[in-house]
């Protein structure tokens, strides 16, 4: 896929928060086989060089990075960490969280769209955490977002796709825009999902960070993400309310 003129030869991309160890993140990372992944600025500090052996360790793994500008609640605190996340990983991509409801972390989608045209104008790759929504879709790309990041449920939550319905407009109103489903993912089966519903890439990360063996479940993602790819491209049979018979009639015997 591409982003951003950007060619990526892997479709999932992970978050780096709440794994047991470093060591289990970069694991879980290779396992996944991924190109892109996700890292909050609040896990660097300028101070005594804190954060340094974790940026060592994000930069070892040879992928993308892709600052969050995860917990911010406002317009002015998501364009001044995404400004210094441009400043500390050397890199225009931000992946733009402006968060409006404390209980659902869903996006406040009116900061949103005034801080992607910001950050858009000073020149950032923008990545915004959104709903799927189709006008405010229809406002991001006009603002000069050229991907969207829609949520599958709330954030942390594992509960999937919440609106299919919501999803499946979205991919169909917005063919040629790369559409990356972020959040709430909680199962591979979840991702293979999104996937056969045409979306582009997904993100996970507690799905992964939090399981058992998270790289094991890195792996089982990855294997979901392609399948669900491959089924897409595949052609899926239509959906129908009645059965119809696999095998024809025709040349059976009668009595």
């Amino acid at each position: 896929m591409q982003v951003y003129d950007i060619e990526l030869g892997s479709r999932l991309w992970l978050g780096s928060a709440r794994y047991p160890s470093p060591a289990i993140l970069s694991e879980a990372v290779r396992g996944a086989d991924c190109d892109v992944v996700t890292v909050s600025l609040r896990r660097e500090n300028a101070r005594a060089g804190a954060g340094q052996a974790f940026w060592s360790l994000i930069r070892d793994l040879g992928v993308r990075v892709l600052p969050n500008t995860a917990g911010c609640h406002s317009v002015n605190e998501a364009v001044t960490t995404a400004q210094m996340a441009r400043e500390l990983f050397g890199t225009r991509w931000i992946k733009l969280e402006v968060l409006g409801e404390g209980e659902l972390l869903q996006p406040d989608v009116f900061g949103l769209v005034e801080a992607a045209r910001i950050l858009c104008d000073d020149g950032f790759d923008v990545f915004p955490y959104t709903t799927a929504d189709l006008g405010v879709a229809d406002r991001l790309l006009e603002a000069g977002c050229r991907v969207l990041m829609p949520w599958g449920a709330p954030i942390g939550s594992g509960r999937g796709l919440s609106d299919p319905f919501a999803l499946r407009a979205l991919r169909a109103r917005f063919p040629d825009v790369p559409l990356v489903v972020d959040a709430g993912l909680g199962l591979p089966s979840h991702a293979a999902a999104a996937m056969e519903l045409g979306f582009d890439a997904v993100l996970a990360n507690t799905a992964v960070a939090l399981a058992s063996d998270p790289v094991r479940m890195a792996r089982a993602f990855a294997d979901a993400v392609r399948a669900g790819h491959a089924a897409h491209a595949a052609g899926p049979m239509p959906v129908r309310d009645f059965a119809e018979p696999s095998t024809p009639v025709i040349g059976q015997a009668w009595r």
